[in-house]
């Protein structure tokens, strides 16, 4: 009696059809992994800059300033200025917003630090001291 060796056709689409399960699973848990990394670089840019503002700016001239850059902001570290997408803040395609409120003559009470998240509702962070 002759005995066959080999796969079945079966066989090898079951393993073929198994493999691209995984191999899909994957790409997918990827794209998500990436996503969250990007979502907590976010958050590390803005707490960074609030607590440049609080701890830093508004400590040493008492109030906020109108625009936030490098240039007024040099406590942190400067490709924190720049999103995950390559935005640098106050670009209109950033995920970073500052939005200062109540300003006069450059000097304002308030602000509101912005980034919007890819897989969460955005990360928000308002001024500490004038509320």
């Amino acid at each position: 009696m002759k005995k066959n060796q080999g796969f079945t056709v079966i066989e090898l689409v079951i393993a073929i059809a198994f493999i691209g399960l995984i191999l899909i699973l994957s790409i997918i848990q990827k794209t998500n992994l990436d996503a969250f990394n990007r979502d907590e670089d976010r958050k590390t840019a803005i707490n960074a800059m609030y607590y440049a503002l609080e701890e830093s700016f508004y400590k040493d001239n008492g109030y906020y300033p109108e625009i936030i850059s490098e240039q007024n902001i040099t406590v942190i570290d400067p490709a924190l200025w720049t999103d995950p997408s390559g935005y640098n803040l106050g670009d209109p395609k950033s995920s970073y917003t500052y939005q200062p409120a109540d300003c006069e003559n450059g000097k304002c009470k308030k602000y509101i630090l912005k980034a919007i998240l890819e897989k969460e509702e955005a990360y928000t962070k308002k001024n500490r001291q004038n509320q």
